[in-house]
């Protein structure tokens, strides 16, 4: 009897861990010869000076929902700046063979697109079919594709006032805000 309880009480324990685990996929963080819905090679290349670029995927949930996928990829230099070092990235809560919606941020200066001090572009929203991964069942695991219907998009520049643009602004505001009391 308790050899049948120490049994079964494994049995739970690896069963937990399993669905502790969760459902996992993967992409490949790639902007280079990706495949149309036709079948045919095109470039996601982005314009803009990508010199020190970061670029972060984010899975697009319900509603608009983002959740970053990690790490983050860099450029290539030379005459490939325009295409992301490519790596594999997880994808959680999505399960193998299936299709997510993801948006590619990309920023220059700062930890963040938000926190972007010298570029920044975000692409739109696509979809990528057959994430890769272990299926289950026993089918074989899937590569991960490539970011497949990314169009290449252009890193916008920030411009940031000069000091004495803002001091002449707040000047500016002084003496309106004196002549108003006047």
């Amino acid at each position: 009897m308790k050899k049948l309880l120490v049994t079964l009480a494994a049995v739970l324990v690896a069963s937990a861990s399993t669905w502790a685990q969760g459902v996992t996929s993967t992409i490949t963080i790639d902007n280079r010869n990706l495949t149309d819905a036709g079948g045919a090679t095109y470039q996601g290349g982005i314009t803009g000076d990508t010199t020190g670029a970061t670029a972060q995927l984010f899975l697009v949930g319900t509603g608009g929902a983002l959740t970053a996928l990690t790490p983050t990829t860099t450029f290539r230099t030379g005459a490939a700046a325009a295409f992301l070092t490519a790596q594999n990235v997880d994808v959680p809560g999505v399960k193998a063979g299936t299709s997510a919606t993801f948006r590619l941020d990309v920023w220059v200066g700062g930890t963040s697109y938000d926190t972007a001090t010298i570029a920044h572009g975000r692409s739109a929203d696509f979809t990528v079919a057959n994430l890769g991964g272990d299926p289950g069942g026993g089918a074989p695991p899937i590569l991960p594709p490539k970011l497949n219907g990314l169009q290449g998009f252009a890193l916008s520049t920030i411009s940031v006032p000069e000091p004495s643009t803002i001091a002449l602004a707040a000047l500016g505001a002084a003496a309106l805000f004196i002549r108003r009391r006047k």
